[in-house]
């Protein structure tokens, strides 16, 4: 009597990691997600888990990693939004100042205050104490030292931004872009 979706939607709730054409990560989507793209030939699986999800007249592997089968635009730089939650994830959810990964907030390197901007070069995740330390001056006026340069995000940021844990079966795919950055 109808199809049989128990393991499909448990099965939604685990994510798959979408690549470009290019292989360059471009997010995260759910497996369900993943399964339509698929059944749709607009991507490829490229790691296979040995989770199912069967239908009435079908089963299928779910993926934990796919390849689009043709290359999307991704905007880069400053086209790219600015949100709280893509500057924590760019800077791995630690205080660019002493590391702290708790009560995070964003801090702009020039102070708005001193003519400072909404951009990616001078945003960064800071801690709370960190952000209160700093107030509004540089962080060389106020004796702190940032463990990067804040720039643009690389494409692996917005994966972070989607999932608290990375399936070994992404470490290839990411950590090129992380090794360079």
């Amino acid at each position: 009597m109808g199809c049989s979706y128990s393991l499909c939607y448990d099965a939604d709730v685990r994510r798959v990691l979408v690549l470009n054409a290019t292989y360059e990560p471009l997010n995260v989507c759910s497996s369900r997600r993943a399964l339509v793209l698929l059944l749709k030939r607009k991507a490829e699986a490229i790691d296979l888990s040995e989770r199912l999800c069967r239908s009435e007249h079908e089963c299928h592997r779910v993926p934990h990693v796919i390849k689009l089968r043709e290359y999307v635009h991704v905007p880069r730089g400053p086209a790219r939004r600015i949100s709280r939650r893509a500057v924590f994830a760019r800077d791995r959810f630690r205080c660019q100042y002493c590391g702290a990964d708790k009560r995070l907030t964003v801090d702009h390197v020039l102070p708005r205050s001193k003519g400072g901007t909404d951009t990616w070069e001078n945003v960064v995740a800071s801690c709370a104490p960190c952000n209160l330390k700093k107030g509004d001056r540089t962080p060389a006026g106020a004796d702190m030292r940032l463990a990067r340069p804040p720039r643009a995000p690389d494409p692996t940021c917005f994966v972070y931004m989607y999932v608290d844990d990375i399936h070994d079966s992404w470490l290839p795919y990411l950590e090129p872009a992380t090794a360079a950055g």
